[in-house]
């Protein structure tokens, strides 16, 4: 049996801020990268137009943000309410119509990010 290898948490707050910079933008890029009247959505309410492919399609770089939260450090309690979001907005948005009004509510992402950010917010200064 393989030993699974310990998470490899950046070395300074300096990386971790790094780190923390490129996951917003990504989860911005999927769930609020576009305004219109006011309202955003990103590329998961607009992939969401292609029922169930679509949801497909933009549930992979939200599993990525939940690897990199893996990889910061997070509990797995905080990882499975991460997975669990991730998950609750790829089923209501598979849904045909609704789905898409459902992925333009609901930013699984900018929840995810709002956990991580919590979560580290916690960690001291090392």
């Amino acid at each position: 049996m393989t030993r699974r290898p310990t998470t490899r948490r950046p070395a300074t707050r300096q990386q971790v801020d790094a780190e923390l910079g490129r996951l917003d933008r990504l989860a911005k890029l999927l769930d609020s990268q576009f305004s219109i009247l006011g309202f955003r959505f990103g590329w998961d309410g607009i992939a969401s137009l292609v029922p169930v492919v679509g949801d497909a399609a933009t549930m992979l770089p939200s599993a990525y943000l939940i690897w990199r939260a893996r990889e910061l450090g997070l509990p797995a309690s905080v990882l499975r309410r991460m997975a669990m979001n991730t998950a609750f907005d790829f089923v209501g948005g598979s849904v045909p119509v609704a789905g898409t009004v459902f992925d333009l509510f609901f930013k699984a992402n900018l929840k995810n990010m709002a956990l991580l950010r919590r979560h580290l917010s916690e960690i001291p200064e090392r």
